[in-house]
């Protein structure tokens, strides 16, 4: 089963394909996980072997290891494969990587020009193309603009992912109590995902990520995994997911309250939800990235807690869980229709906690929708 549809990837095709010849381009090889799904429809378990997408005006080529050939052919709606392999009794065929590379160089043109992912690719593979007397030209920053911008049946996997956050936090906070601990209280809304996803979504790929960081301490730290800390009476709790389908994904966070909050704790929870609401309402096409991350940060500052913010805004958001283009106060980007991210302002204070909600938003022709809705009130995630 394919999980990309055909005139997705034919369509994607197309558009690089013209950027490609704008740019001079002969041959475009992909190194990138993430390039290589969206331009193929495939994703393999592991990469730790070299997978390798070729594209030409004309066809395409996988260069893929030998315990991924099956999967690639049922799901990669490429052209022509080259296998290597790894195991003795093969021994006289391709057995690494570079071998169906180089004989394909081989057979171009010396003055084929390579389009290859300049900031990914190691360093290594971009010394071979110019060792063998090609010209290099970029094409990451092509498909950094290509999967910004979001077609339909994207946003319909957003959309669900979306969704599916909201039921797995309803599960989790369904369960919340003092002494269950950060771990424990994913599991709630992990076991109701999959069974939700399982039951309406027969066939797909589905996979989530956690964050729970619990208490003053680990809640001021922005990025902590979850741990076996038990939750206590006056706990600050950030609480973030990430759900995809089909490798799509969509981000849910909730800050919460347990017992009996300080009145600062309050107002800091507060203002993060008003910053985050100030973020909303500054998305719209046409307007720079750096103005969203302004018109929340202004909420911070005016209130004099300017100096408590770690990050920026927020990030893109599609088939990897931080993509470009960023939310942050020096991207002069302009916004487009169909441009997903997350908005996620945060304010950690020592001895006080961490504050931060995110959530997922499309933009819209007028502003933005976001895909993700579990209640965001500050009434509601006090326990």
């Amino acid at each position: 089963m394919q999980s990309v549809k055909k005139e997705s990837v034919d369509r994607r095709l197309r558009d690089l394909r013209k950027r490609m010849s704008q740019k001079g381009i002969d041959v475009a090889l992909f190194w990138d996980p993430d390039n290589e799904y969206y331009l193929s429809g495939f994703r393999a378990i592991s990469y730790s072997r070299p997978i390798m997408l070729l594209v030409y005006q004309d066809h395409t080529q996988y260069i893929i290891p030998a315990l991924e050939e099956e999967h690639a052919k049922l799901n990669a709606q490429v052209n022509e494969f080259f296998v290597y392999y790894e195991t003795k009794p093969h021994s006289h065929m391709n057995t690494h990587h570079l071998d169906p590379l180089l004989r394909i160089m081989d057979s171009l043109e010396s003055n084929t020009v390579f389009g290859l992912e300049l900031d990914i690719i190691p360093a290594s593979m971009l010394k071979m193309f110019q060792d063998n007397g090609f010209s290099v030209k970029d094409i990451g920053e092509d498909l950094i603009e290509l999967r910004a911008v979001k077609d339909e049946e994207e946003i319909f996997w957003l959309d669900q992912a979306g969704r599916l956050s909201d039921i797995a936090l309803e599960a989790s906070f369904d369960n919340l109590k003092p002494g269950i601990s950060e771990l424990e209280f994913d599991s709630f809304g992990d076991k109701k995902l999959l069974e939700v996803a399982s039951e309406e979504f027969p066939d797909q790929i589905v996979g989530f990520e956690n964050w729970t960081c619990s208490g003053i301490e680990r809640s001021a730290m922005p990025h902590l995994y979850s741990s076996t800390r038990k939750y206590e009476q006056n706990d600050v709790v950030v609480h973030s997911r990430q759900v995809w389908i089909n490798g799509y994904r969509a981000e849910n966070e909730r800050t919460f309250l347990i017992g009996e909050p300080t009145d600062q704790q309050k107002e800091c929870l507060q203002l993060a939800i008003d910053a985050q609401q100030a973020g909303f309402d500054a998305v719209k096409p046409g307007v720079k990235a750096s103005e969203v991350d302004q018109a929340s940060y202004n909420i911070f500052k005016n209130a004099g807690y300017g100096d408590y913010i770690q990050h920026r805004i927020g990030h893109g958001l599609g088939l990897t869980e931080h993509e470009e283009p960023y939310l942050r106060f020096d991207n002069d980007l302009i916004l487009e229709e169909g441009m997903v991210y997350t908005i996620e302002p945060g304010l950690y204070m020592p001895g006080v906690g961490g504050f931060r909600h995110s959530d997922t938003v499309i933009v819209t022709k007028d502003g933005c929708r976001t895909i993700t809705s579990y209640p965001r009130k500050l009434k509601n995630l006090m326990f």
